[in-house]
């Protein structure tokens, strides 16, 4: 699914930046000319950095999941990601990726990728203001005036008034809008490091809060088929390659290696894509979850799962820096994401229990899947006051990248 990169230039200084459309990061063989020798300091630095980036949307996205999975209200109710969709979504990704090759031979990359900027412009926004919401509800007082807004668009005939859009938002969610496209406009500008970790942590997070995995099995089946997909394609053609070269997107987390030398201009960039944060991620905030519904106070195989996490990357990060050459972190993550919390479960005989837990269940009884486009409705100001107790948002928040 995914590298972990050595270092390059960021955003765009040589062809050699590859970056994927799933959030991946790649290494050609002359990903290395130009760039200036990083430190082991600065190396430590920004791989540490990585770490922590990618376990904060992990853990504050599987607490919040936990809230949307309680919501009683079908328009907070998160996408749920069956055995079906699971199975298929390797398939569609591979479509999707080798569409990308197609595109990036036949057509112009200049115009896809500024395409690809204004989309990933919006949805930045969006996921954005999503993450801010909360902490800014908590930010104002209650007596800070708060008018309501409604953007309403309707398709009508003369028998009938059909609502396609309907948006209800207060004087907070507007702030919180204002605040991002700034960010946004910023990243569009100067393609920053810093906007970009702020787009792509938002993302991240949004993709734990609100895809749910149903079931466990659902998850081993969704992990095992990216493991099989990440291999394939960065080992068994030059596809990925081809696309990362071209690609460019806030779908990954970098920091640079040489910040202590060159501070915030620095170019050296270490490289961690999305799809290694949201793809395991989903699956420990299943977990964790799961540690709720067993109702023991303890949150054994969320721990479990998270430290296994931190033990795949630190692995990936290890093996990289000892070879010298970019590392597909699935191939560590997945191993260690479903080995460690089976081994648990064996040891407090518990593993029937954990297969057979249905998180779809707890939600409603007919939960929405991957692959329905919901409606864009539901009212911001009032999931905003809830989310200090419930930090869910309505389903037409952007998906994860």
């Amino acid at each position: 699914m995914a590298k972990v990169d050595l270092g390059l230039p960021f955003p765009s200084e040589t062809p050699t930046q590859d970056i994927l459309t799933n959030g991946t990061i790649t290494d050609s063989s002359n990903a290395t000319v130009g760039k200036s020798v990083s430190t082991p300091e600065g190396s430590a630095l920004a791989y540490g950095s990585l770490l922590s980036m990618a376990l904060f949307p992990i853990f504050f996205g599987a607490l919040r999941s936990v809230s949307c999975a309680k919501s009683k209200n079908s328009s907070d109710m998160p996408e749920t990601i069956t055995s079906r969709d699971a199975a298929r979504f390797p398939l569609i990704a591979s479509c999707a990726l080798f569409g990308l090759y197609l595109f990036f031979k036949i057509f112009s990359q200049e115009y896809i990728n500024m395409l690809l900027s204004i989309y990933f412009f919006m949805l930045g926004i969006l996921a954005l203001s999503h993450t801010m919401s909360p902490f800014m509800n908590q930010a104002f007082p209650d007596t800070f005036p708060n008018k309501q807004y409604q953007l309403l668009f309707t398709q009508s005939t003369e028998e009938s008034r059909e609502e396609i859009i309907n948006y209800e938002f207060d004087t907070r969610d507007l702030l919180c809008i204002c605040i991002s496209t700034v960010i946004g406009v910023w990243y569009i500008l100067k393609k920053h490091w810093i906007a970009n970790n702020l787009f792509g942590l938002a993302f991240a997070l949004n993709g734990v809060e609100l895809l749910h995995l149903n079931n466990v099995c659902t998850g081993c089946i969704l992990l095992v088929g990216l493991f099989v997909y990440d291999v394939f394609w960065v080992f068994g053609t030059n596809v990925m390659v081809t696309v990362a070269k071209s690609f460019e997107a806030p779908v990954k987390l970098v920091f640079p290696q040489d910040l202590l030398e060159h501070g915030l201009d620095a170019s050296n960039f270490a490289m961690l894509g999305l799809g290694d944060i949201v793809i395991p991620g989903i699956f420990i905030a299943l977990l964790l979850r799961f540690d709720v519904s067993l109702k023991n106070n303890t949150r054994t195989y969320f721990y479990t799962s998270f430290l296994a996490y931190v033990f795949g990357l630190g692995l990936t990060i290890f093996v990289m820096h000892t070879f010298r050459h970019a590392q597909p972190a699935l191939l560590y993550l997945v191993p260690a994401c479903i080995g460690f919390p089976v081994a648990v479960a064996l040891v407090k005989g518990e593993l029937t229990e954990m297969l057979s837990y249905e998180s779809s269940a707890e939600v409603l009884p007919h939960t929405p899947r991957l692959t329905h486009f919901p409606s864009v409705s539901g009212s911001p100001a009032t999931i905003a006051n809830s989310m200090q107790a419930s930090p869910c948002r309505p389903r037409h928040a952007p998906p994860c990248m």
